[in-house]
């Protein structure tokens, strides 16, 4: 899997120079641009502008502004107009034209693959803006300087380049730089694996974005942080991200950008192996990186189609993508490519169960990766290799090099980056909230305005028909009933403002709650959460060196694998709360066999019953069903039955039950006859500060459980309470909507 496609306005290409007569055909019938804002910047200019033998400074500016505005649809272009720009401003000696068109040049160069002339670009264009003092095309030269340095893996060079223009852009508050400059810093933290730091720079670019309605800056982002969750294997996430880039991409014919979050797309679904699928969208960036002549692009693409025709198991073919791939990669030199495609015929040879030539690409590419730098290439080296040695029966290598590749998926989808990523959604949600009440704030201001400047015209007038006209009585009878009905709308505005600002507030007062639970949740994360799988590498650390018996090992395993299925449920209930909290929630609620569910759920944990000696009754009516998102309910239940099971004693009963209330609710009940709990533990049940007991058996908890449970059930327009008294058992019951919400119910 290749988890590098992310969007710089010109990121990672490579090229061949366009043809010498490509300007002649530009302005030929029918060869125009479709964007409304090239067409316009071309109509200004005087015909046979671009080879006057006298230039203006104007027509100059007007090349640079074409060839910034024709990068993202035809780099071609954009490099014949910078090209014209210096011809002509070097013949009036303008410095300002000269650093502006070599900025577009550069900028096209480095996009094409040419470094070295992309540099040479550059730095004449540096030593032109320090001499007139113009920061703000010395910092938009440091930013395509730090992707330049990027691209060829030189981290630590790029991030000194785009700290200078970050330096600037905050020095002047220039907050279209400064997006600039978060988003290229991002990329390069993502470059070197440090996903948590990447996530940390996309998001100030995204509220930057967002807060001025910078669209185009914005959706980048947005392709930039799919590839952030395409990393940490969060598919169906990244796929919204991906999808929300592509409507604004669209709408401003930003073909590049589109190209680029199509094979993003493509590589996802094909993680998800939905192979015929991911073909169709990678036919789609393949036919734009031809277009544009994209070499990075189609060696990359030509890398991913190999990949989903190997598992096809159309063999010849998918290596035919392959070699194509490996060839354009090291013609153009483009590292990342060279590492992506020998992984490629690795995981071709190791299907074909070759795995001698399987562990020849696998080495390549790990050397590759190693020189590169990225932790994603190294860890897809690392599987490869592994598979190879297991094949030729070298398992003490194939082991360590698992226990390699398990290393740097933990550093790729370490806790840190999902409790960031959920943290920054709940607080980009509110602040967009928080826009959209202030914007129609404004309007309303507005509106107030156009209406006093309205009434004031209405007052002049009024005086002039006192004095000129007989009819005043009436005239001012008419106006005082049309400044009495304003005068009401005026205070059920003042009232709707006053009900906003209240919901602001409550939308505070969430904030803070959530803030809460997002500290409780890295604690467990960070201390409960990590026995279990310290407890498992401390058992393989004692195989690998052999310190323990067999018979040592299968008394360890039960209590290893005791730890590890409460480790899998917590984070099972944790991910789907946290999906509950982003996705379309009220659009998966449905009507449900209540018994069907349950049925499944005590059959999950019978055998855990039986083992602890304790009675699970089913007393739930077979033709009972609720309107509710299914899932959320069989959570809520997995979570009761485990917390009773969890208390109850040796011959101790748990019974679950439900009916239908006359007032179309349904209500459920799971009742155990265990060790019950104290009042003051049970008032503190649902309100995220319990400190989990241990069960029965010493079993551990993390305390969160039930404040899932009630999350949920609210949800699905639901209560949930609980009766328990010490010594005698606990009773946990909950309601949900026998009928759609919102449909009448019958008296």
């Amino acid at each position: 899997m290749k988890f590098k496609k992310y969007i710089v306005t010109g990121n990672n290409r490579v090229l061949k120079f366009f043809s010498i007569l490509f300007p002649l055909f530009i302005y030929l019938p029918g060869f125009a641009s479709s964007h409304p804002e090239v067409d316009s910047i071309k109509n200004s200019l005087a015909p046979g502008a671009v080879n006057q033998t006298k230039p203006d400074t104007a027509t100059i500016n007007t090349l640079n502004k074409l060839a910034a505005n024709y990068f993202k649809s035809n780099p071609d272009s954009a490099y014949y107009y910078g090209k014209k720009s210096i011809e002509l401003s070097r013949k009036i000696k303008y410095k300002v034209g000269i650093a502006n068109g070599l900025l577009q040049t550069g900028h096209v160069n480095y996009f094409k693959g040419n470094s070295l002339q992309a540099r040479q670009d550059f730095d004449e264009a540096i030593k032109i803006f320090k001499l007139i003092h113009d920061d703000k095309g010395l910092s938009n030269c440091y930013i395509l300087y730090g992707r330049l340095y990027n691209l060829v893996a030189e981290y630590n060079l790029a991030l000194a380049s785009l700290n200078k223009a970050l330096k600037i852009a905050t020095l002047y508050n220039d907050e279209e730089t400064l997006t600039e400059a978060y988003k290229s810093i991002g990329i390069v933290y993502f470059s070197k694996g440090q996903l948590s730091n990447a996530l940390d720079f996309y998001y100030k670019a995204l509220f930057i974005s967002l807060k001025n309605n910078y669209k185009t800056s914005a959706a980048e982002v947005y392709n930039d942080i799919g590839v952030v969750l395409q990393n940490m294997e969060v598919y169906p996430n990244a796929l919204d991200y991906f999808k929300k880039a592509i409507q604004v991409f669209e709408a401003t014919n930003n073909t590049q950008a589109v190209g680029t979050a199509n094979e993003n797309i493509g590589e996802v679904l094909t993680a998800q192996t939905k192979y015929d699928e991911a073909i169709v969208y990678l036919y789609k960036s393949l036919k734009t990186a031809k277009k544009q002549d994209d070499k990075d692009g189609l060696s990359s693409v030509y890398t991913d189609l190999g990949i989903c025709f190997a598992n096809k198991n159309q063999i010849v073919l998918a290596k035919a993508y392959l070699d194509t791939s490996l060839q354009i990669a090291t013609k153009f030199k483009i590292l990342y490519n060279q590492a992506y495609a020998l992984n490629g015929y690795a995981t071709v040879y190791n299907l074909l169960k070759d795995y001698k030539n399987a562990y020849k690409y696998a080495i390549k590419g790990k050397e590759y990766a190693i020189k590169l730098g990225n932790i994603s290439v190294r860890s897809n080296s690392a599987l490869q290799l592994n598979k190879a040695m297991a094949g030729l029966g070298k398992f003490e290598d194939a082991n360590r090099l698992l226990n390699e590749y398990i290393s740097l998926k933990n550093k790729i989808n370490d806790n840190e980056s999902i409790q960031k990523f959920t943290s920054y959604n709940f607080e980009m949600s509110f602040a967009e909230k928080k826009r959209l009440l202030a914007q129609q704030q404004r309007e309303r201001d507005l509106i107030y305005q156009q209406k006093i400047n309205s009434q004031r015209f209405i007052n002049t007038i009024f005086l002039i028909f006192i004095v000129a006209m007989i009819v005043t009585a009436t005239i001012y009878y008419r106006q005082k009933r049309k400044q009495q009905k304003i005068n009401a709308l005026l205070a059920d505005r003042n009232h709707e403002i006053l009900k906003q600002k209240t919901n602001i507030d409550d939308q505070a007062e969430k904030l803070n709650d959530l803030n809460i639970l997002k500290d409780r949740l890295i604690s467990i994360l960070a201390h409960d959460l990590r026995a279990p799988l310290s407890t498992l590498r401390g058992l393989f650390d004692l195989l690998q060196d052999n310190s323990i018996s067999h018979d040592e090992l299968l008394e360890m395993i039960p209590n290893v694998l005791k730890k590890l299925e409460y480790t899998s449920d917590f984070l099972d209930t944790l991910l789907f709360w946290i999906n509950s909290q982003m996705d379309n929630f009220e659009a998966s609620v449905k009507n449900f066999s209540i018994k069907e569910l349950v049925s499944l759920e005590i059959e999950s944990y019978n055998e855990q019953a039986i083992l602890k000696g304790i009675n699970l009754v089913d007393n739930i009516p077979d033709n009972l069903s609720a309107w509710a998102d299914a899932n959320s309910i069989r959570i809520v239940i997995r979570n009761l039955i485990t917390n009773a099971l969890k208390f109850c004693r040796e011959n101790d009963t748990i019974e679950i039950a439900a009916w239908e209330e006359d007032d179309k609710r349904i209500i459920v009940q799971v009742k155990d006859t265990g060790i019950g709990m104290p009042p003051e533990q049970r008032d503190r049940l649902f309100k995220g500060k319990v400190n989990s007991k241990v069960g029965t058996k010493n079993e551990s908890g993390t305390g969160m459980g039930m404040l899932f449970c009630k999350d949920l059930v609210e949800k699905c327009h639901g209560k949930i309470w609980v009766i328990s008294q010490p010594g005698v058992g606990t009773q946990f019951s909950f309601t949900l909507p026998a009928v759609a919400v919102g449909t009448p119910v019958e008296v």
